[in-house]
């Protein structure tokens, strides 16, 4: 256990008190609850596989580059100064524009991660605010997610919200395994 979840789990304590505790949290299981949401699920398969085209598009520039590079050193010799030049400029220059498509995609905030955040948020906020719902309507002080980096040793499944979000979220619990 790292000193940060230490921390975090003396703070709650000494703000609620043990009792407290024990009767105001709940936990659920979020990768659990979007599985049972088939919005989430399609917009994941379309998300895998944008992913995958964009990456043989890239995989297929570098291939491009691996046969100029081959064809000139093939050619090295053949070629004057100023042809030799020409060629490498080339190869430079179609790797430059290969990195900077593969930045472009999927480098920090590229098209890739818009495309998620405009597929997936909408949803995960839909999540967060019904959990809040059931938090305010049953009067918890906290809920936790199983799924994060909080480690669980062990959880009481009757404090597990989880399949009441699913429920109310308006979708059947109960076909996928939880982990």
């Amino acid at each position: 256990m790292n000193i940060r979840k230490i921390v975090l789990t003396l703070a709650i304590l000494s703000l609620t008190g043990f009792a407290a505790f024990a009767q105001r949290f709940a936990y659920v299981d979020t990768e659990y609850i979007l599985k049972h949401i088939p919005d989430y699920t399609a917009a994941e398969q379309k998300l895998n596989d944008m992913s995958e085209n964009w990456q043989k598009e890239v995989d297929a520039r570098y291939a491009d580059i691996e046969k100029m590079y081959r064809a000139y050193q093939d050619d090295q010799v053949l070629l004057n100064d100023d042809a030799r030049k020409k060629r490498e400029d080339e190869i430079v220059n179609k790797e430059r524009e290969t990195k900077e498509f593969q930045r472009r995609i999927f480098g920090f905030e590229g098209e890739l991660y818009q495309e998620r955040l405009r597929l997936i948020q909408p949803i995960q906020e839909k999540v967060s605010k019904t959990i809040q719902a059931i938090a305010e309507s049953q009067n918890l002080d906290l809920i936790l997610d199983k799924g994060s980096e909080v480690n669980f040793l062990y959880a009481n499944p009757r404090l597990d919200k989880s399949d009441e979000v699913i429920t109310k979220l308006g979708y059947k619990p109960g076909n996928v395994a939880k982990q």
